[in-house]
């Protein structure tokens, strides 16, 4: 697999069959044997082989690798009120596909489909002029959806449901088939061939894999921004799974909406949990008996000492057959929700449970409550507590996630309606709908280019000056192995005042290091020393400096000064401290230095880089880990962590 050195699909698919046939002795074998041959955005193919041809094949003269083919998981309303157009982008959905009957979809007031698209629509009628186009191999409206009035669920969340680029045309690439939603990293790399053919200007990919793949490797080359999930396996350490530089990993928050269910004891004490509960006749005004038993009784349910997040779907499905009219249960974050209904289950936090419980166990009388329907108020949000976090471990020299946007009780369309969804597959759209953005006004920007003014200029606190916290247990500050660089905010990241751009080719350097199907000519530095809007050094011993290049496009004579968060224990130094472009310096290089300033083995401390003028505010991320040696303890350490995973 490697780059394409012929035009013509046609003879790179050929030379795909004399490969093969080599190894299985006739060109009829090669033929049949091919599943994907990758023709359009690079070469190489997918293919059945027993396990000696396989090794046959891996040391064949051109052969970059083999690798075996995997499966990959499947990772709304207020949530664009900041966003605009995106005339004339292409956006390449890759998921589990789309109802194209849904009004999100509708393309009243639509113009000719670009004269550059060279897709199809396999199926059939269903295309327009929003969806211009479809391949078999849901999340999309979200990122380029049609304005929708008088949107809900079940009566809650009421508004209209937008679009973050609704003047972005849409291709839409089903890949998901398996079980659960699975699909084969063989399928993913035939779908990103076609999508870089077809001419998509923005991938958005609500997955969770490991990309190693030269598939969005070929896309960046091609000008194409890449937009992972971070995927949903948090809050647990080195579960990010798409950790390439070149991509943008997109970790989820909460809205800063809520969905408050009053909770009022026998004792007229009212308490608070979150549900999203119509209200039912059954229930509406009056007190029911709460207990452990079930039939025509709410029940309190105790999960100690934990319960995983989705333990309340089997405990709702539980009291539900018993005959139960109502569920409360304790969790340490209230922010995932069971969908609507008029089954009321209730989330409520811990201290909230104890309440309850202390008032059935000291009540005279039998201890009743009363439900309330659910009500809609606006506050803060936080990070999602299953976004994985923290970059898988040989990736420790590159930040993720990279960026953190809404993806908690998301209003996506369906067939005929809309429903609450959760999770990194839920955000992914909204960055894509701001890539779409980005490049309806920047049509001239690098795929680096576009991620650096998004993540420079992302919000580490919310609209009140507050720092955000991540949700877990216990809650804490949110670092930057939580939520990257920090919030999305895309009128700022519209106008960034500086960029650090990356030649695509660079990215070389990053499957270099790794051997991943490069291989390396000479030793290579640290992928840190790569232009990124981030520094992540996992073994700072005594000292390291790191070089870095930002290009201004703001005002032309603008002054940048530099402020500067160490991270605890390290001594940062920056040199120089004061950057200032005219008209004929557009560019400027400058270094970073920082020193371990104690003795102390393997702790991780955040701080970061902040270039500032009159108008713009530009933050890079820094994350430090120091160590005194690479002692026996600590290899074995990482030895261990490489065999669990």
């Amino acid at each position: 697999m490697g780059e394409k050195h012929h035009e013509d699909p046609e003879v790179v698919t050929s030379l795909h069959h004399d490969t093969l046939s080599s190894i299985l002795e006739s060109k009829e074998e090669a033929l049949g044997s091919i599943v994907y041959s990758y023709k359009h955005g690079f070469s190489g193919f997918a293919t059945m082989l027993t396990d000696s041809q396989t090794k046959k094949l891996a040391g064949m003269k051109g052969v970059l690798g083999v690798r075996l083919s995997r499966t990959v998981q499947l990772s709304t309303t207020r949530s664009w009120d900041f966003l605009g157009l995106g005339d004339g982008v292409i956006i390449g959905v890759i998921g589990s596909g789309v109802w194209p009957e849904s009004k999100s979809f509708d393309d009243s007031g639509y113009g000719p489909v670009p004269a550059r698209w060279k897709g199809t629509c396999k199926t059939g009628e269903e295309c327009n002029r929003k969806i211009i186009g479809a391949r078999w191999y849901t999340a999309a409206p979200t990122a380029a959806g049609s304005y929708v009035r008088n949107v809900s669920e079940g009566g809650l969340a009421a508004g209209w449901a937008r679009r973050g680029a609704p003047r972005a045309r849409l291709a839409v690439y089903k890949v998901a088939r398996g079980q659960n939603g699975t699909l084969s990293t063989a399928s993913l790399l035939a779908t990103i061939d076609d999508a870089i053919y077809d001419g998509v200007d923005v991938l958005s990919l609500s997955l969770s894999c490991e990309e190693e793949s030269w598939g969005s490797l070929q896309a960046v080359l091609k000008g194409i921004t890449v937009v992972y999930a971070a995927g949903n396996n948090g809050p647990f350490p080195q579960t990010v799974s798409n950790n390439s530089s070149r991509v943008i990993t997109v970790a989820a928050s909460t809205m800063d909406r809520s969905f408050p269910t009053a909770i009022t004891l026998g004792d007229n004490v009212t308490l608070l949990g979150q549900a999203i509960y119509h209200g039912n006749s059954v229930l509406r005004g009056a007190f029911i008996d709460i207990t452990y038993d079930y039939r025509s009784k709410v029940v309190l349910c105790d999960p100690r000492p934990r319960a995983a997040e989705n333990w309340i779907g089997y405990a709702e499905q539980n009291v539900r057959n018993a005959g139960g009219l109502g569920l409360i249960f304790p969790q340490y974050n209230t922010n995932l929700l069971r969908q609507p209904g008029n089954f009321p289950s209730i989330m409520v936090e811990w201290v909230t449970f104890c309440q309850i419980f202390e008032y059935i166990q000291t009540s005279r009388v039998s201890a009743k409550v009363k439900l309330a329907p659910t009500l809609i108020v606006e506050g803060r949000g936080c990070w999602h507590p299953e976004v994985a976090r923290f970059p898988y471990l040989k990736y420790f020299t590159s930040m993720q996630p990279d960026i953190t946007a809404r993806g908690v009780s998301i209003l996506a369309a369906e067939r005929d309606s809309y429903s609450f969804m959760d999770g990194t597959s839920m955000a992914t759209p909204h960055v894509s709908g701001i890539v779409a953005l980005l490049k309806s006004l920047h049509p001239n920007w690098s795929p680096a280019a576009i991620k650096s003014a998004i993540l420079t200029t992302a919000s580490v606190v919310d609209k009140d000056g507050v720092p955000i916290v991540a949700a877990g247990i216990p809650r804490k500050l949110a670092d930057h192995f939580d939520s990257g660089s920090g919030h999305i905010n895309p009128e700022k990241a519209a106008d960034p005042g500086l960029i650090y751009d990356i030649n695509p080719k660079d990215f070389n350097q990053f499957n270099c290091t790794f051997n991943l199907l490069v291989v390396c000519q000479t030793p290579q530095l640290p992928v840190y020393h790569l232009n990124l809007p981030s520094i992540s050094i996992p073994d700072l011993k005594t000292k390291v400096t790191v070089s870095r290049t930002v290009t201004n496009v703001g005002s032309v004579g603008s002054t940048y000064i530099a402020i500067v968060e160490p991270p605890p224990g390290v001594e940062m130094e920056v040199r120089p401290s004061k950057l200032v472009f005219d008209e004929r310096t557009k560019r400027q290089n400058f270094t970073v230095t920082l020193t371990s300033v104690r003795r102390i083995q393997g702790v991780y401390t955040f701080g970061s880089l902040t270039w500032k003028d009159e108008t713009h505010t530009v933050r890079i991320p820094i994350a430090v880990r120091t160590v005194i040696k690479d002692f026996y303890g600590d290899v074995m350490n990482l030895t261990l962590v490489f065999f669990i995973s």
